[in-house]
């Protein structure tokens, strides 16, 4: 941050500069060039420090009682559960076998659930030879193409089942047998983490997350499992690694009937892991959790004095020093609560992976606290693992060749349906409660450099509006003229915009072009994914559309002062349509006439699309439980 603000005192001297014919620059060359110093970065990683700041001295307290401590640990169950939104209900799993694979010493069945009507989920149920009833474990996946086949969870499942275990191994969404986004062959169209991220829009504007159904899914497998005789209820654990060990974190703090949990290659810090590697695919961003001082420790934190043991790698891009540091806050709550034993870390000096160090660190746990027993665990089968083919559940691999079976997409479009139901009248007051977006008499004053030119008496002025510390809005202003001031915001930056302002400049109008927050100078060049620094604001509770919709209020605002209070023409096009109408709506005595130029028309045609992840920037969390875009200009309407 001190960084950045000097760079901000440097920019009084900086010199606007014209690059070429109607090609400008505003900032200094190398700004934004230092990518763990880019402006969004810089400025959403202070939050998060301090949010983080804040909550270790929560826990500090916490420590100091058992009585402070349940309190910790009731306020963070409370956080999780708001940030996953509602849940679907439960309804008939409808399990069905479709066929039973035999191995020395266990058997494997093929597994069709129902975790919502008519979506079905592929499963793999190893199943030791015996009557049982046995000890189970669930087993989420992390992000292999093919889901449950993938050697290395192949392996655990094998190694689980020959030491005495029940194993649930299924397809998250979008992974194996469960792809949603399939081209006209048939053929799946992304890789997981990908269409992970196509699927992760519409979950925003439903107030969930895609990680509300990836974990629905798991506890419906729970269901399944205490549903059969074989399985001993009060004997369930649940491992997975890598976007698995997530999904098992998500499972262990939300569902109860995990006695035991071993995550792998998940746990960290917010603080070490927004870093580097950054922000995960969809479903591990949920809304708000950083803004409620829910840090990943907390996922083991919330089920204390349960057992978990946390599985990791010393070469892992996961940051190992965060890990240790999660299991050190772990531990000294578990030691507070006079079981320190029932939490352990292993660390094994492998790669990302469900390496055999932890598969067998992960068998061993699972027995002494499912089984009652201590176990040496070393894995000597070195039988060829299975073909996707020998393991698949549905015939033609893929659930979506299943008769009347409904896809994510149809859950989505079920969902807004119910929500669109019931929505309460749309007022102003609503859209600001929602949205986060202030009220223009409460926006701060901007900070306005008017920047030296080499020609100062030709326009356009060269401008940095600041509307908050830490942002700067490069800006140029064409002063002259006597007709209605226009405000030009583009997604693609300013200088798409000059020829058009010159134009309307020669017609009378007064004319502010204006880079928005994360467009033009200040865009993020990627480090992670397009998206990053968003679900880092997602997880903060900021809305990034807000964020945006108050730059555009801030600078019209200073347009309007500049020309004997005249409303406002605001003209956008592209990403910025949404937050530009939300501006106009919400403040219309401001801005009186709005364009928009090939901008989404409503939100509901993201719960079908699948190329939606380039719309990311303009979801609003729980959006279409009030409104969608269409309503809004329902609302202009009435000023």
């Amino acid at each position: 941050m001190r960084a950045l603000l000097l760079i901000l005192i440097l920019f009084t001297n900086c010199v606007c500069r014209l690059q070429a014919q109607s090609e400008y620059r505003i900032l200094p060359r190398d700004f934004n060039a230092d990518k763990t110093q880019q402006m969004m970065r810089a400025f959403l990683r202070q939050q998060v420090h301090t949010a983080m700041d804040a909550r270790r001295n929560e826990l500090e307290t916490a420590l100091k009682s058992d009585k402070a401590l349940a309190a910790y640990q009731q306020k963070r169950r409370k956080a999780l559960l708001q940030s996953l939104g509602k849940l679907p209900e439960r309804t008939p799993l409808n399990p069905k076998t479709t066929g039973t694979i035999q191995q020395p010493g266990f058997t494997i069945e093929k597994i069709l659930y129902e975790s919502q009507p008519g979506f079905h989920v592929t499963a793999n149920l190893y199943r030791p030879e015996g009557t049982g009833p046995f000890p189970a474990i669930l087993h989420p996946v992390g992000h292999s193409e093919n889901g449950k086949a993938y050697e290395s969870y192949q392996r655990v499942n094998r190694l689980l089942a020959q030491h005495g275990f029940i194993v649930l191994c299924f397809d998250p969404i979008g992974q194996g047998e469960r792809k949603q986004i399939l081209d006209e062959t048939g053929t799946p169209r992304h890789r997981g983490s990908h269409e992970h991220q196509e699927l992760g829009v519409a979950p925003i504007l439903l107030g969930r997350s895609l990680g509300t159904y990836m974990l629905w899914d798991g506890v419906r497998g729970i269901d399944y499992l205490c549903s059969r005789p074989d399985v001993d209820p009060s004997r369930i654990g649940c491992t997975g690694n890598s976007g698995g060990g997530n999904l098992t974190s998500y499972l262990m703090a939300f569902d109860d009937r995990i006695v035991a949990a071993a995550p792998g290659c998940f746990m960290t810090t917010h603080r070490f892991k927004n870093e580097s590697p950054g922000p995960g695919d969809a479903e591990q961003n949920l809304y708000g959790q950083i803004g409620a001082g829910f840090d990943h420790p907390d996922y083991i934190l919330t089920r204390a004095p349960r057992p978990t043991l946390i599985l990791a790698a010393t070469k892992d891009f996961v940051p190992i020093e965060g890990t240790w540091d999660a299991y050190r806050q772990a531990k000294r709550v578990y030691t507070q609560l006079g079981y320190p034993e029932r939490v352990d870390l292993i660390e094994a000096n492998d790669k990302h992976g469900f390496s055999q160090r932890l598969r067998e660190g992960a068998v061993r746990f699972f027995a002494r606290w499912l089984q009652g027993r201590q176990l040496e665990v070393f894995e000597t089968d070195d039988t060829p693992m299975l073909t996707d083919q020998e393991l698949q559940v549905t015939p033609q691999g893929q659930v979506l060749s299943l008769k009347n079976e409904r896809s994510l997409f149809d859950l989505f479009t079920n969902y807004e349906q119910q929500l669109a139901e019931n929505r309460p009248p749309l007022t102003r007051k609503l859209i600001r409660q929602v949205t986060g977006i202030r009220h223009l008499k409460v926006l701060p004053d901007p900070g306005i450099r008017l920047l030296d030119s080499k020609e100062a008496s030709i326009s356009p002025q060269c401008l940095i509006i600041t509307p908050e510390p830490g942002i700067s809005l490069p800006a140029l202003y064409w002063p002259d003229g006597k007709a209605t001031p226009v405000l030009i915001a583009s997604s693609s930056g300013m200088n798409s915009s000059v020829k058009s302002a010159q134009q309307l400049n020669a017609q009378g109008h007064p004319v502010l072009v204006v880079e928005v927050r994360d467009t033009g100078e200040t865009k993020t060049r990627i480090w992670r994914f397009p998206g990053a620094d968003y679900y880092i604001a997602h997880m903060l509770g900021r809305c990034w559309l807000a964020m945006q919709a108050e730059d555009l209020l801030i600078s019209a605002r200073w347009l309007q002062s500049q020309n004997k209070d005249k409303s406002v023409e605001l003209q956008t096009e592209g990403e910025l349509g949404p937050a530009a109408l939300h501006a106009a709506t919400l403040e219309p005595a401001l801005i009186s006439e709005l364009k928009l130029k090939e901008s989404l028309n409503s939100w509901h045609e993201l719960m079908t699309s699948r190329n939606a992840f380039h719309h990311l920037h303009m979801a609003v969390q729980n959006g279409l439980t009030y409104y969608d875009l269409t309503d809004l200009d329902t609302l202009r309407s009435k000023k």
